[in-house]
C-alpha cells in the first residue's frame, strides 16, 4: 500500500432509489464533482455506493446524492 493509498477515505452509502443505469450516472457524476473524491463506485444490485477519496465531506456527499434525485439511508466509513 502506498502513501497515497493509506491517506485515502472511503464512506460507504445504500441508496435505495437506484434502479438502471441513468440512476448510476447520475449519482456518479454529483459526488465525483466534490472536492477530494478519487473514484465513486456503484454496486446497482446492492443499491450501494462508495465514496473514495482525501478528507470526504458525509454531509456534501448525501447532499449530491439528493441533488442527483435519491437519498441515502446510511454511512459507513
Amino acid at each position: 500500500m502506498n502513501a497515497e493509498t493509506k491517506a485515502s477515505d472511503h464512506m460507504r452509502y445504500r441508496v435505495p432509489g437506484m434502479s438502471c443505469g441513468h440512476c448510476v450516472s447520475a449519482v456518479s457524476e454529483e459526488i465525483s464533482r466534490l472536492p477530494g473524491v478519487v473514484s465513486v463506485a456503484v454496486d446497482l444490485d446492492a443499491k450501494a455506493v462508495v465514496v473514495v477519496g482525501s478528507a470526504l465531506d458525509d454531509a456534501a456527499i448525501r447532499a449530491a446524492i439528493v441533488e442527483a434525485g435519491y437519498e441515502a439511508d446510511d454511512a459507513t466509513g
